[in-house]
């Protein structure tokens, strides 16, 4: 027996030990790059990170879908609720995915920032070897695989945001996977075409736009179908065209396990907000005309009110927002110089059937965001959903390098094309391992400077605010992560409006920051104008170019307030 095991090659086990080697190795690289990220600066960086670990905290502390923050009045509804209450149910505009993956760990471990981070490593990191397994699967050679791997573990200037509690360390690796069983199931996977449903609606929980994911499933499936009709209609139907065609059971297995991931979840937002996206039922979302739009609680926009600012601007939105979107997609991940080689091999690949469900998918995502998101692109909503376009961008990336060597190789006749290749492959890895360095100090020396200003707001509120006190400001998640006050975002309205929303939240404190501050209180700011009689200046952070990094102010809105600053104070 064992001379015919060594005369048969390998037994099985050792084979397929060998085989995940590679794609074993790439995902400790990529492991390893997101937990240093993530070690850099462990604790949330922005608004989104900071909402997904208050809900996560608010769940492992036993109170359910609920925060006693609002990062946003979309979360109500876009404006002042006729009955202003806090906590509320979380989650009116995010999606759930990013705060769930965190709660077991908070329960087994505590609430450390870094053990925050440690499922979106574990998820995260997964993307390098499902890039390694899309080009294998598309027919690139080893090193050209290993490659595209490398470049998915380090994804240029997308890096710093793969080690925050956030959505991306998990739509990247769930999209692209999503995009590579579409793609196997349409050459007649059927197993891949049904688990395909349960990673879309995993994706979904991720984000709203995940449901997108699906369109590549539905059209190919549709495309197949008729395609197959036609053929039968006439009567050139083969046995071997039949067979690649997907069943009708395959298409219901896929959708059914799509609705068992997000039946209970939709249930839940019927059942508290009455809508399944209860952000978008406001309109705020979809027909603001402006980005700081979305921080008022006046005004209704509507799809009326949207066209009538007229074609020219209406027009001019839209391609700025599609133009952002390019920008951002050929920049960040990318890095400019990747772009001619993917749009080569994409040239190349246009009718390949491995993949097409990405040129759907990126065509519907730009479209989209031209269209109808065209004023949230420049503010992350285009890059959190892009990163799925990734794993695949990388592989049409490695794959566009051996064309252009290739191409030159025929006018050069002394090079050797196979060497080249590899080299020039290999400094492109570089390059987008360099920019990910670079983009990853940029980013986390700016988070830094703002956690310091936010540390030293929270130490500053600790000496005058109690335990229960309400906060106002430009990112309550933030101040609720680092001075475990609730309260909710300043609206992006008049004095008047910002009174009435502090009175119905019974606001005592606002802290306002000269980076992140609303155009009604900037005179307030820079003093060139009096305060009104309901704030009183508590205390100020440390001045740079003679303004302060913050301001806290007492907010007086009752003459029975007993604190001192707020006696003469107050309406």
């Amino acid at each position: 027996m064992a001379r015919s095991s060594r005369a048969g090659g390998s037994p099985p086990d050792a084979r397929f030990a060998r085989t995940l080697r590679l794609p074993f190795a790439l995902y400790l690289i990529a492991l390893a790059a997101r937990a240093l990220t993530g070690m850099l600066h462990p604790d949330p960086a922005y608004p989104d990170a900071t909402y997904y670990v208050g809900v996560a905290r608010a769940l492992e502390a036993g109170n359910g879908f609920n925060i006693d923050f609002i990062w946003n009045f979309v979360d109500v509804g876009g404006r002042l609720p006729a009955d202003p209450t806090l906590p509320i149910p979380s989650n009116g505009h995010w999606m759930p995915l990013a705060a769930l993956v965190q709660v077991p760990f908070l329960v087994l471990f505590g609430p450390s920032p870094l053990i925050a981070l440690v499922p979106f490593m574990l998820a995260g990191a997964a993307a390098a070897p499902l890039t390694w397994a899309i080009a294998r699967d598309a027919g690139l050679a080893r090193h050209q695989a290993v490659a595209a791997g490398l470049m998915s573990a380090v994804p240029g200037a997308v890096s710093p945001f793969l080690g925050q509690p956030d959505n991306f360390a998990l739509f990247m690796p769930l999209g692209g996977l999503a995009l590579w069983l579409c793609a196997r199931g349409l050459r007649g996977d059927a197993r891949a075409f049904v688990l395909g449903g349960l990673v879309v609606g995993l994706a979904t929980l991720a984000r709203n736009d995940g449901v997108l994911l699906a369109l590549p499933f539905a059209l190919g499936w549709l495309r197949q179908s008729w395609m197959a009709r036609a053929a039968r209609r006439a009567g050139a139907l083969t046995d071997e065209s039949a067979g690649a065609r997907l069943p009708l059971g395959a298409a219901f297995a896929c959708a059914l396990l799509f609705l068992v991931v997000m039946a209970p979840w939709y249930a839940r937002q019927l059942a508290v907000f009455g809508s399944l996206s209860p952000s978008a039922a406001s309109g705020r979302i979809l027909w603001i005309e402006s980005y700081g739009e979305l921080f008022s609680v006046t005004g209704e926009p509507s799809l009326a009110s949207f066209l009538t600012q007229g074609w020219e601007p209406l027009l001019a939105s839209r391609l700025d927002g599609f133009v952002a979107a390019i920008q951002i997609l050929a920049a960040l991940p990318f890095l400019f110089f990747l772009v001619p080689f993917v749009l080569w091999a994409a040239w190349s690949r246009r009718r390949s059937d491995r993949f097409g469900p990405w040129f759907v998918y990126a065509a519907t995502l730009l479209l989209l965001s031209g269209l109808l998101f065209a004023v949230h692109v420049r503010y992350g909503t285009f890059l959190h959903s892009a990163v799925a376009l990734i794993p695949h961008g990388y592989v049409l990336a490695v794959e566009g390098i051996a064309f252009a060597v290739a191409w030159t190789g025929r006018r050069l006749r002394h090079w050797d094309v196979p060497r080249a290749t590899r080299n020039f492959t290999a400094l492109a890895v570089a390059v987008v391992w360099i920019g990910g360095v670079a983009a990853t100090w940029k980013a986390v020396e700016g988070w830094e400077l703002e956690t310091g200003i936010r540390r030293a707001a929270a130490s500053g509120l600790a000496q005058v605010a109690r335990r229960d006190d309400r906060l106002m400001s430009a990112d309550p998640g933030a101040y609720r992560y680092f001075a475990g006050l609730g309260g909710v975002v300043t609206p992006a309205d008049t004095l008047d409006v910002v009174e009435a929303t502090a009175r119905a939240y019974e606001i005592r404190l606002l802290v306002l920051e000269r980076a992140h501050i609303v155009d009604a209180f900037a005179p307030l700011y820079l003093e060139t104008e009096p305060l009104p009689p309901w704030l009183a200046l508590v205390a100020d952070g440390p001045a740079s170019d003679s303004l302060p990094a913050f301001r806290i102010y007492a907010v007086c809105l009752s003459p029975a307030d007993s604190r001192a600053v707020c006696q003469g104070a107050g309406p």
